[in-house]
């Protein structure tokens, strides 16, 4: 079977190179399923779960802000931020969910720091989400 080169790197690090059978990535407009053979597209990434599988296991990572990449059979993201579920400190990430929360229900700021605020709820849900899915 075909696959695809899968390349995710911040500006800190190179987080993943593998081979792999598929990936699905939250693109702008929503999640993108990417198989071998796919059209090349260039897309920006939204705060979410990059998921992808090789040799039948599934594996996942926590995106947030940057673009995908596809083309000839190479997926290469270029992310703000990746991290790994065992790599992300839950209860780091569950005391900036409350902080935001807390800001959000008694918000007095600008439009702009309010979808900043809204932004950071959203990357600290995910990273709780994924965290609790690397401890089962």
């Amino acid at each position: 079977m075909a696959q695809l080169q899968l390349e995710v790197v911040t500006p800190e690090r190179k987080v993943l190179s593998e081979s792999v059978d598929t990936v699905t990535v939250p693109g702008l407009g929503g999640e993108l399923g990417i198989l071998p053979g796919h059209t090349p597209l260039i897309s920006q990434l939204q705060t979410g779960v990059l998921a992808y599988s090789a040799g039948g296991k599934s594996s996942q990572l926590h995106v947030s802000g940057g673009f995908v990449e596809v083309k000839d059979d190479t997926v290469s993201v270029l992310a703000e931020v990746a991290e790994r579920p065992e790599e992300i400190d839950a209860a780091r990430a569950r005391l900036a969910r409350e902080h935001i929360q807390t800001q959000l229900t008694s918000w007095t700021g600008t439009e702009e720091d309010f979808e900043t605020a809204r932004a950071k709820l959203e990357r600290s849900m995910v990273r709780l989400q994924l965290a609790g899915s690397s401890r089962s």
